[in-house]
Formats: structure tokens, C-alpha cells, sequence
């Protein structure tokens, strides 16, 4: 096995701000495996808020070189538990050698991934579109610009439910929220049922990650579907998360890859959980990624490229929110001139 990576820092096309702040590009770490001639990719964006930046997942990358690439390659679900082990602290970088371990196997086959574990494709949910916080009148532009069938607002902010209002006066398309942890229980309870009014589907991450007390109230009085992101980061959170939440997003990155986001869905399912399958703004190699693992989920939330000024790699490409898949192998992509 041979490790190649290159750093990236993407531009938005817009400024994209959540209750946690704003941002204006993404960075992300792209990394190739090379076995026996044939490449695997993958990626992991950094999320302030995580604490593993690029430059952590490149140090960690340096340091454990060798280690990485000494193993002898035959499954990515051994190579997943191999590297978990030996980066235990950094599950982005983790879970783009996942990806890239996926890629090669895939590649192996002669199969995309869906094929492997024969996934209809044609069962994918559609793909919502994020609209960031922004003035009422610059939130209505983004929908303009981007038709789409399916629209995740962020709110979490003063007058959010107004601006919500106004988003539905201006388009019939199904409209889904995330406070990311910025309302308090008092505030959700009042702000929920308004929602309800509005016609949205459901809500991300209403409450703070740690407030249990509080979410176990909202799961039992809510009016909508309560899906947990900030409070499911990883497998082990799944079960915490149920009679909490009535679903899960599940994001590669935060999870440490496809192979345990794989065992989270087969969990979330155990428990009669619905779920939603997410991105963190990636390229169009995580994208592709995710949509592997679309047909087994309620929801998709994988937009990354298309909020991007510019992407990496080619792939998975959209038409009005539905996935296109490529006949390419493994994840699904190409690179050029990596």
C-alpha cells in the first residue's frame, strides 16, 4: 500500500453560516491509496467545532505513514478496524482511508459499491439543499438560484420562524430545519409546533448534544420527527440516542467511515429509528461516498458540491435532487492529476 494525501481550503459559493458561526471556504483532506496499481480515494473536511483540523489529520498522517501503509490489504472492514486502533483519536482522518480502502476493494470487483451489496439505486431518496442563515431576501436568492425539491433551512436565530414563514410564502418544496443545538427546550416547544404549521418535515438537532432531559421532553411532545446529528457522532451514540430522537444523521467524517456508518444503520434499524444519511461539505469524492449507502436510509442531506464554488475529483452528479451515479468502480469517481 502507498499513501499520497493533498490539502485543500474550497471555496463557498456563498458565505455559509449556522447558528455556530459563518465560513467562507472548506477545508478538506483528500487522500490515495495505491495497491497493486489500482488507486482508492477519499476525503475528510475539517469542522471547526470537532477540533481535528487539516494540518492534525496531516500530522497524524506523517507520524503513522509506515503503519498505514504496512498493512497487508485484503477487506476494508479488517483495514477500518486496523486503522481505528491505530488512530484512535482521529476518526476524520480514519475515515478517509475507509473511503479509500472502499475504493480499492470496489475496484477489485469491478463493482460500484450499491452493486456490491446490492442496493436499488433507484430507491434513493432525493437530496435536500441547505439554505445558510442570511437576510430573508438573500435566503429566498439561494432558493432561486438552486431549485430543488427538498430544502434544509438552518435557523437558530432571533426571528427564525419568521424567515421560515417567508421561505414557505415563496416555494411549495418540502422544507426541513436544523437549529444545530441553538434553541433551549423552552424555546423548541414553542418554536416546533409553529413549524408544524409551516408545513416543514422535520427538525435536526433542536437542543444542545448533551441536553438528554430535555430532548427525552421534546420526543415525547414534539409535533415532528426530532433527528439527532450533534448528539450521534459516532456508532455508540446510537443507542443513547433512541426514545431521545426519532431518527439519526449519520455523517461519515464524524463516524469514522462507511464501514462502522454501515453498523449504525443496521442499529437504527434494530430500534425502529428513522435516518438521514449526511455530508459535511465534501467534495464530489465524499459525496459519492454517501451516496453508496442512500438506499438504505429515510433521508439524504448530501448537497457538499453543490454549495461549493469548486469541487474535487468527478462523480456523483445531481439533477434536481436526484443522485446520478457514474459506471465507474469502487466509490464511483475519477481523479485527475492528483
Amino acid at each position: 500500500m502507498r499513501l499520497s494525501y493533498k490539502s485543500y481550503n474550497l471555496p463557498f459559493k456563498h458565505p455559509f453560516t449556522i447558528s455556530k458561526g459563518t465560513k467562507t471556504h472548506q477545508p478538506t483532506l483528500i487522500v490515495e491509496l495505491e495497491f497493486f496499481g489500482i488507486k482508492g480515494y477519499g476525503e475528510a473536511p475539517a469542522i471547526s467545532y470537532y477540533n481535528i483540523p487539516v494540518e492534525k489529520m496531516i500530522e497524524d498522517t506523517e507520524r503513522k505513514k509506515m503503519f498505514i501503509e504496512k498493512f497487508s490489504f485484503s477487506d476494508p472492514e479488517r483495514y477500518w478496524h486496523y486503522l481505528h486502533h491505530l488512530l484512535p483519536m482521529n476518526p476524520f482522518l480514519v475515515c478517509a482511508l475507509d473511503m479509500a480502502g472502499w475504493d480499492i476493494y470496489g475496484k477489485l470487483k469491478g463493482k460500484q459499491l450499491h452493486e456490491l451489496w446490492n442496493l436499488d439505486t433507484t430507491k434513493t431518496p432525493l437530496t435536500d439543499y441547505t439554505i445558510g442563515i442570511d437576510s430573508i431576501e438573500k435566503m429566498i436568492a439561494k432558493i432561486d438560484e438552486t431549485p430543488n425539491p427538498i430544502y434544509k433551512i438552518k435557523v437558530g436565530f432571533e426571528n427564525d420562524i419568521e424567515t421560515v414563514a417567508a421561505l414557505r410564502k415563496h416555494t411549495n418544496a418540502i422544507l426541513r430545519v436544523d437549529a444545530n443545538a441553538a434553541w433551549t427546550l423552552e424555546q423548541a416547544l414553542i418554536k416546533i409546533p409553529q413549524l408544524k404549521e409551516l408545513g416543514v418535515e422535520l427538525i435536526e438537532q433542536p437542543l444542545a448534544k448533551d441536553d438528554w432531559g430535555g430532548m427525552k421532553v421534546l420526543y415525547e411532545k414534539s409535533p415532528l420527527p426530532i433527528f439527532a446529528d450533534e448528539s450521534c457522532v459516532s456508532e455508540h451514540d446510537v443507542a443513547k440516542c433512541h426514545q431521545h430522537f426519532h431518527g439519526i444523521n449519520i455523517k461519515l467524517t464524524k463516524c469514522s467511515g462507511i464501514t462502522p456508518a454501515r453498523r449504525m444503520i443496521t442499529k437504527a434499524r434494530e430500534l425502529d429509528m428513522k435516518i438521514m444519511i449526511g455530508c459535511m461539505n465534501e467534495t464530489a469524492i465524499g459525496s459519492a461516498a454517501i451516496a453508496q449507502l442512500a438506499p438504505l436510509v429515510d433521508y439524504i442531506d448530501n448537497d457538499g458540491t453543490l454549495l461549493l464554488a469548486e469541487s474535487i475529483g468527478n462523480g456523483i452528479t445531481f439533477d434536481n435532487g436526484k443522485m446520478i451515479y457514474t459506471t465507474n468502480h469502487g466509490l464511483g469517481v475519477t481523479m485527475e492529476n492528483f
